[in-house]
Formats: C-alpha cells, structure tokens, sequence
C-alpha cells in the first residue's frame, strides 16, 4: 500500500488530530513520508507518534535517500523535544531498513497502538462472487435481516450521528472497551470531507440498531468506528450492515475493504509450526477477540489477512526512555495484582 493509499498518512488526518487539540508534524520528500502526533505523558514528556509510518516508495533501491530523509525527520523530532518516535512500519523490510540506517536504538514498542492484523477482502470481484465466497452462516444471517425488515441507509442526519454515538458508548461498556469521548467522534464529521467519511446505519421500525463510520480514502473503505444495540439481536443487523457497506464501496470503486483488527493465529504464530498451532489452540478460541475476529473472517474466509511488524520506537533520549519502560513496566505489574486480588 503507497503513501496516497494510507488514510492515517494523509493531510485529512493530520488536519483531524490538529482539530482535536494534537501538536502534529508532517514530512516528506523524495518518496518519504512521515506524519505523526505528538503525545504527552506524564513524568517523562513528549513522544512523537506516526502511525503506519513511515511510507516509503522504493526505499530498497535508494538507501542513501531513505537515511537522508530519515535523518532529517528525527532531526524534526529533537527539535520538538520528543523522547523517542513511535512508527509503524508497512513490513519487516523497511523495518529493517530503518535499523540498518539509523544509529539510533530501535525498540519493541511495549504495545501496539493500530491493530497488528488486518482483514482487507479484495471486492473487485461481482457482488454474487462475494456473497457466495461468505461463510454459510454469515449469508444466512444477512438473508435473515433482510427478511425480517432491517434496512441500511448512508446517513449523515443529525439524530443517526447522536444514536451512533449513544451505540458507541453502550457497546464499550458492554465489552469493556475504552472508547474516546462523544466530542471526539463528533470531530469527524466537522472535519472530514463527506466523501471521505461516511456514516451507515442499520434500522428496524425506526430504531437504529448498528450504525458504523466508514473511512474511504485511495481507493480502500477502512471500518473506522462502529457499535450495535443489545435490543433485537436476533434481527442480525451488524451481519447486513457490513455487506450493504460493502456493496456501497464497491459502487463507489473501491477495490479493498478494510475490516480493521482482527487476531488469528498468522500473528502470533511461527510460519508452518504445526506443533506450535496445536499447543497453543486455546490462545484463538477463548481470547477476547475471537467473537469480533469470527464475524469479520465470515465475510472472506478465503482472505489472508494482512499482518504489520508492530509498533516500534526509536529512541532519542535514552534517559527518559528508560524511564517510560520502567513505569510501564509497573503499571503492568500493578494492574496484575488488582486483577487478581489477595484475600
């Protein structure tokens, strides 16, 4: 995927998370391209994020340019203070490149910010082609909140955006999830052009029952944000709420649609380790994502899913990085011990 292609590399982005109250920094030159945030933590300051980033074109074949240019954005970075530079790098080869040419450490980062794994399904194919490449039970369930009366519309009215986010709030609270404030989400549609964000909602006599934000940017619709009702499951609205999202990017010519973070075995696993699957089977049957990873892989069983080297830090201040490591490694140990209470 090149620069054009990646929405969180995008100016519109940028603009966003200017928009929502973030320090931001753009660079870019000779096929190079790095946009980040700047985030503030306590006790140890700045860091600068850039997510699925850097983008390179062609990097393998002009390593000096790539240095060059990578030099120049940590340059950017020191002279806004920051301790390290969080990025997100497209594959294990320009990861590679980027510790290759910089003389600065780079490090795992203690988590991953953008999910490790993506499902992206190929929809150039026709739409019968797609539905019938579905899981059984996945088609089943769309037939079914056809039949029943649920209907999907592209919206952008001001009650579907106030039941979006009323169904944003009540889904993370339903599965635990740290979602951002009403405000936040609200920022999208002030800012983002309507073309590049779009709203659909699934309705059944008049009540919104799922209602997602979909992000079309260089050709890819990306599965932003979205939450469902806990009232009329049965009616399988999230199920024909995707598909109709689907048939809408495909209309509108996209060629990818981007399901967002998914886990399976492929990221967590050595290539070909048979043992390895069978020994570690639990890990994908009982984890918490294996409800949302089951119903998004229904839609493309057949698709291998795209899977990201992770975040990675390069470190600019050592001092203050060892510092961050150190409390991340104790509110680590201390959320332990209050999930697991002595008696």
């Amino acid at each position: 995927m090149n620069q054009e292609q990646e929405f969180l590399q995008s100016k519109e982005w940028l603009r966003f998370q200017a928009a929502v109250g973030r320090e931001t920094i753009s660079f870019s030159s000779d096929d190079f391209l790095a946009n980040g945030i700047i985030h503030r933590l306590p006790i140890v300051g700045r860091y600068l994020y850039v997510p699925r980033g850097p983008v390179c074109h062609n990097f393998q074949f002009s390593i000096f340019n790539f240095q060059k240019n990578l030099e120049k954005l940590i340059k950017k970075a020191r002279e806004s203070k920051v301790g390290w530079i969080r990025i997100e790098p497209e594959t294990e080869e320009l990861l590679k490149s980027i510790q290759e040419t910089t003389d600065k450490k780079v490090a795992k980062a203690p988590h991953d910010v953008q999910p490790r794994e993506v499902l992206r399904v190929d929809i150039s194919p026709s739409e019968e082609a797609l539905f019938s490449a579905m899981k059984p039970k996945t088609r089943y369930n769309i037939r079914l909140a056809e039949k029943r009366g649920v209907t999907v519309i592209e919206t952008r009215e001001g009650r579907h955006i106030q039941a979006f986010l009323d169904l944003i709030t009540a889904t993370s609270g339903r599965k635990s999830i740290t979602s951002h404030p009403r405000a936040y989400y609200e920022k999208f549609f002030q800012v983002l052009p309507k073309e590049m964000c779009r709203l659909f909602v699934a309705e059944y006599e008049g009540n919104v029952l799922a209602a997602n934000m979909m992000i079309f940017y260089g050709g890819t619709a990306t599965y932003l944000h979205g939450g469902s009702s806990d009232a009329h499951r049965d009616m399988m609205a999230p199920y024909l709420l995707q598909w109709e999202q689907m048939k809408f990017a495909k209309r509108a010519g996209c060629a990818l649609y981007d399901f967002g973070g998914v886990k399976t075995a492929n990221s967590q696993q050595p290539a070909d380790n048979k043992q390895w699957k069978t020994e570690n089977k639990k890990l994908f049957t009982s984890n918490s994502w294996n409800g949302i990873t089951k119903f998004k892989t229904g839609f493309s069983p057949s698709t291998q899913t795209v899977v990201f080297p992770g975040a990675y830090d390069i470190i600019l201040n050592p001092r203050v990085y060892a510092t961050y490591r150190a409390a991340e490694y104790l509110n680590k140990k201390i959320s332990q011990v209050k999930k697991f209470p002595t008696h």
